[in-house]
């Protein structure tokens, strides 16, 4: 091994511990009743963007203080996609296991905002019917990871634009 770091390495490190840390946000949410609170979830947001800066700035540090743009992109995704896949697992795991009435409340709630917005029954009765077909785990867990990944990737194009520091070409 030559020692040069590797961003798939450094993306399962940090990916690990961004998903942790989303699990706890998580858990609680669960356990507090907020899972449809749209603002907390902004701060998973933050937790995301958190892991994947200080990912790319290891991989930075580890590379001799250089990281190309792709180089940025590919830490960031990857760290993304593995704290999606834990964190959605997670997920997965304690609504249908731990607490099977998470996904009957959080439909009575996008019920209860519909009619307090004014919405005509016949257009509630449709969206939650769309409500309840992407309720399924396997669903919930597809869309969590790949949702984890679009996110991470958007995140990553922008973080590592900032962060990228290339050498210098003398010729």
């Amino acid at each position: 091994m030559n020692g040069q770091p590797t961003p798939a390495r450094v993306a399962l490190k940090w990916g690990l511990i961004l998903g942790i840390a989303l699990i706890v946000y998580s858990l609680a949410l669960f356990l507090t009743d907020n899972v449809g609170n749209t603002g907390l979830g902004f701060i998973s947001y933050a937790l995301s963007i958190g892991g994947i800066i200080l990912a790319m700035r290891e991989f930075r540090t580890l590379n001799g203080g250089y990281m190309s743009y792709g180089e940025g992109l590919t830490v960031g995704t990857l760290t993304s996609g593995i704290s999606g896949l834990l964190s959605s697992l997670f997920s997965t795991f304690y609504t249908t296991v731990i607490d099977t009435g998470v996904m009957e409340r959080m439909a009575d709630q996008t019920r209860e905002k519909l009619e307090e917005s004014g919405v005509s029954d016949e257009v509630i009765e449709q969206q939650m019917e769309f409500v309840k077909m992407f309720q399924s785990p396997g669903l919930l867990f597809v869309f969590g990871v790949i949702g984890s990944i679009v996110l991470g990737l958007i995140f990553s194009l922008i973080i590592a634009a900032f962060m990228k520091k290339t050498k210098e070409n003398p010729f």
